[in-house]
């Protein structure tokens, strides 16, 4: 399982409308309305790189209103919780 964080930026017209729209594509498993520099946070989880990488170019950029995606793919992930089992 790959995860991925996405920062975006959106079109200020699209702010309130982005992220549910971001939240209901499917391999994100969350998406955060954030301050600083982007506007929101999407986790991607997916199973290939293929599928992230359609995930990231292909739904998320495609949401109206995106301006700009940064794409971080996890390494290792350091957590409490058992998020391979929750999300296999």
């Amino acid at each position: 399982m790959l995860t991925a964080i996405v920062l975006i930026t959106v079109d200020r017209k699209a702010l309130p409308t982005a992220g549910e729209r971001l939240a209901e594509i499917e391999g994100v498993s969350e998406a955060y309305s954030v301050t600083c520099e982007f506007d929101f946070i999407a986790m991607v989880r997916a199973k290939h790189h293929d599928e992230l990488a359609d995930i990231v170019t292909r739904r998320i950029a495609q949401v109206e209103g995106v301006v700009r995606t940064h794409t971080h793919v996890a390494f290792k992930v350091f957590s409490r919780y058992d998020l391979e089992r929750i999300f296999a």
